[in-house]
């Protein structure tokens, strides 16, 4: 009943402001038209054509307060890990369709299960936390051992629930999911070391995706492609699907440095069968045959380049915030930047306001938008129309 329901409602949504009096012509591909905004927008904008906002570290929770002042005593530097997030599925609700999951490899299982922070500031952790965390697959958090609180502890759980929310809003504008590999030592010592990532650790990654989402539901670097020679040569000439075909779906892309994407590509030419797009955002990058995402975080130094890159039909990923400076002394020149430059997400640790600091620092689209035409694609053209409102 819900899904039917839903589904009404985009159809009234999606037929503009007239109604069935909206006609869509030939003579409708360069600008909306008054009372065709939504019926526009479905046939002529592509997925590369929207901004939306996104969160850092999505299922990131607040260290409890006798480890985290334990860790801030030994490194003042853990004031930039003292934020965390709602639920996935509130974020959601919120209106969040970039969404960021840090996956760190346990095939065996438990690897994770039995955090050390929490011995040395003497309390509990959640009591099916090493149960959950002793099945075999990826797990999600932020630093093991000490910043380790997840609201999904396990990567098919955050799938899972998301893919629950999307069936559940069948309209909703694309979600890109940003993902980063963790690797490295823990920082205290005793603690879980983890473990290397190498092809088979990427198989297994793209299997948990499949595992959860069905054919169809993701949108993939072949779907892109397409037709075209490479990814980048698709991208370039905007084969990004048409936010119609987008609508109700994911994609996924990995947030690596050369290392790790190499790996992942292993001998493909572009992203052949992979799940995932890889971030080509390295200046010696952009031209590689696979790329078609790109994460550039420096909103207000990378600016400009950001907005060339947009404007070449590449999908970007950059930041309001970081380390949770902005948001202390409300300071905007980077969140003001990032809308500006075009980046299709513009990811924040604080789509609210954080009490603590004092003062209203967010990140929000205008008039409560959810998801809206690009500034930088789509200059003119979309009537005043949004792509979710």
């Amino acid at each position: 009943m819900k899904l039917a329901l839903a589904a009404a409602l985009l159809a009234m949504t999606t037929a503009g402001t007239a109604g069935a009096a909206c006609r869509l012509g030939a003579a409708d591909v360069d600008h909306a038209g008054k009372g065709c905004g939504h019926a526009w927008i479905d046939a002529n904008l592509r997925l590369n054509d929207v901004q939306t906002v996104g969160t850092h570290n999505s299922y990131k929770q607040f260290i409890t307060p006798k480890l985290y002042a334990l860790i801030l005593k030994a490194n003042a530097r853990a004031i930039e890990i003292d934020y965390g997030h709602p639920s996935l599925t509130d974020e959601l609700n919120d209106g969040v369709r970039g969404l960021e999951i840090d996956v760190a490899y346990d095939p065996k299982g438990g690897l994770y299960a039995h955090p050390l922070g929490p011995r040395l500031s003497g309390e509990p952790v959640a009591a099916d936390y090493a149960a959950r965390m002793s099945r075999p697959g990826y797990k999600v958090l932020h630093i093991q051992d000490i910043d380790f609180r997840s609201s999904c502890l396990t990567f098919v759980e955050c799938l899972t629930e998301i893919r629950v929310w999307s069936k559940a809003h069948p309209g909703h504008a694309p979600i890109s999911i940003t993902m980063n590999a963790k690797d490295g030592k823990s920082p205290l010592p005793g603690g879980a070391n983890s473990i290397d990532y190498d092809e088979a650790a990427f198989d297994a990654w793209d299997d948990e995706i499949r595992s959860v989402f069905k054919p169809g539901e993701v949108i993939t670097p072949d779907q892109v492609q397409g037709r075209y020679p490479t990814l980048r040569e698709a991208v370039l000439a905007n084969n990004w699907p048409r936010l119609k075909d987008a609508r109700g779906k994911v994609f996924f892309a990995l947030d690596e440095g050369h290392d790790k994407i190499a790996i992942y590509r292993g001998q493909r030419r572009s992203l052949e069968g992979r799940m995932m797009f890889v971030n080509a955002g390295d200046a010696s990058e952009a031209d590689k045959p696979w790329a078609a995402y790109m994460t550039l975080n420096e909103a207000v130094t990378d600016e400009a380049h950001i907005r060339d890159r947009v404007r070449q039909g590449f999908f970007v990923r950059t930041r309001a915030d970081s380390d949770t400076r902005e948001a202390r002394i409300n300071d905007t020149r980077s969140r003001a930047a990032a809308f500006a430059s075009g980046a299709q997400v513009v990811s924040t640790d604080y789509r609210h306001p954080d009490p603590r600091f004092g003062n209203d620092y967010q990140v929000r689209l205008p008039d409560g938008g959810i998801t809206v035409c690009n500034p930088v694609r789509t200059l003119g053209r979309c009537d005043g129309a949004t792509v979710e409102p």
